[in-house]
């Protein structure tokens, strides 16, 4: 998949055609025109450009934004899907098998689509970087007894 760069300029003036060929000519293309108008417009200063990936990322899967809009907190339901996740990784059950299994718990991503292995092992990164928070959690500590006395 193609990678592209983005830039987001605030414009306090009019549109300088110089500077639009200008970036033109250092590889850049116009691809969009944002306007606004009223009271909004004339308070707001002009900030640095900022790169859209600066702007919006992903929330991290088991998590969502708080209420305050601030900060993350764990989404509770996601936090249950990581440790059944957990559950299967460490009875060494093949990936394929594991989103299958998933799937029959009544798991379902983001998206509302079930998992697929694929989908499954791009999420492993998650569940590393996790593991620590999941280890240290009382539920966990449960659910590797009964883990324990199954084998």
């Amino acid at each position: 998949m193609a990678q592209f760069e983005r830039v987001r300029e605030a414009v306090t003036g009019k549109i300088d055609a110089a500077q639009v060929a200008a970036r033109e000519q250092q590889g850049w293309r116009l691809v969009a025109l944002e306007w606004e108008r009223g009271d909004a417009a004339e308070g707001r200063a002009a900030g640095p450009a900022l790169r859209a990936s600066e702007v919006m990322q992903a929330v991290p899967y088991g998590a969502k934004v708080a209420g305050d809009c601030e900060r993350l907190e764990d989404d509770a339901d996601e936090m249950q899907f990581l440790l059944a996740l957990m559950e299967l990784i460490i009875q060494d059950i093949s990936i394929s098998k594991v989103a299958e299994e998933l799937n029959r718990k009544g798991f379902r991503t983001r998206g509302g689509t079930e998992w697929g292995p694929v989908s499954v092992f791009n999420l492993l990164p998650r569940l590393i970087e996790l593991t620590p928070k999941i280890f240290a959690s009382q539920e966990w500590v449960e659910r590797r007894r009964k883990l324990t006395l199954v084998y």
